[in-house]
């Protein structure tokens, strides 16, 4: 896992630049919780690409695990993709919740990331 650090007027961003194997389960996700925080990082950003497939899919639960341990550990997540053209109304649903709380943020950009996290 490789993290490229930002600095940004609120502070430090960690973006998960390489992983060697898509995250699949909380424990990916504990390790880059661990790995920003060391870098006094309150936010992360990852490429839709470094998440399972099934991430996606709410039926599993990996998404709602996931938001569950950044609320814990109070960081902020961006996901970044095209997500306009997603055909589950639940999982449509989630990204727009998550979007209005501001937890996790599935966003189309980097800058846009950036912007978002600058705001909060």
């Amino acid at each position: 896992m490789e993290l490229k650090i930002h600095e940004i007027p609120t502070g430090n961003i960690a973006e998960l630049s390489s992983v060697a194997t898509p995250f699949s389960n909380t424990d990916d996700f504990l390790d880059l919780i661990g790995n920003a925080s060391y870098l006094n990082a309150h936010s992360i950003i990852i490429n839709e690409t470094q998440l399972v497939p099934q991430f996606f899919d709410l039926k599993t639960q990996i998404a709602g695990d996931i938001l569950q341990k950044f609320s814990t550990y109070g960081l902020k997540l961006a996901i970044i993709g095209d997500f306009s053209e997603v055909a589950s109304k639940s999982l449509r649903d989630f990204i727009r919740e998550s979007n209005r709380v501001g937890r996790i943020l599935f966003v189309e950009s980097k800058e846009a990331a950036f912007e978002r996290f600058g705001n909060s």
